[in-house]
């Protein structure tokens, strides 16, 4: 698994590349018990699920470095990303024919949405490592929705499950004034 595969400049427009990884969350860092955490994914699916710890960790797993692009203006390059791919994860709950939304839901109350199409692309996965390691919390341990595409905010942090939708339902930030969509090399920045 790859960046953006096209010919678009790696640092999108009004992006500043950092060697940093800037932390930026609503506040509020939900502690990971093992034990009972639990991945949901529900809503227009043929094989809704419920998987724990053990059962998340045991699915098929991906690498993948990846370019990160937050709103605030800076991007990070080659990050390295473990996990699930969110098409493989999509491959065992069939979403149903009318499924053209998925919703991300996390631990801290947070929500992102994107479309369907989107969310199965070969570089979007369910990442739970970084550089190799296990997620830090900081960055959105133990799970964290990672979108490459898109502005960092749909790379919903916490992710504790996802909801297939026919109608699009706009997240955390997308009622709050962000860009439903969020690409940056066309700086869709704000609605």
């Amino acid at each position: 698994m790859t960046g953006k595969p096209h010919n678009k400049p790696r640092v999108p427009p009004g992006q500043t590349q950092t060697g940093k990884f800037p932390v930026l969350d609503l506040g509020i860092r939900p502690l990971f018990d093992p034990v009972r955490w639990r991945f949901t994914v529900n809503g227009l699916a043929a094989r809704p699920m419920e998987l724990d710890w053990t059962a998340f960790q045991a699915l098929p797993r991906v690498r993948a470095q990846a370019d990160f692009h937050c709103v605030t203006g800076w991007s990070r390059l080659d990050v390295d990303w473990g996990g699930v791919a969110m098409a493989e994860l999509a491959r065992l709950a069939q979403p149903l024919p009318e499924a053209r939304f998925v919703v991300a839901w996390c631990a801290d109350g947070y929500t992102t949405n994107l479309p369907l199409a989107e969310a199965l692309a070969a570089n979007v996965l369910l990442a739970d490592t970084l550089d190799g390691q296990p997620l830090p919390l900081e960055h959105g341990g133990p799970v964290r929705l990672v979108v490459p595409d898109l502005y960092a905010w749909k790379s919903a942090k916490f992710l504790t499950g996802l909801t297939f939708l026919a109608q699009d339902q706009p997240g955390y930030w997308e009622q709050r004034g962000y860009h439903n969509h969020g690409d940056p090399w066309t700086e869709e920045r704000y609605g």
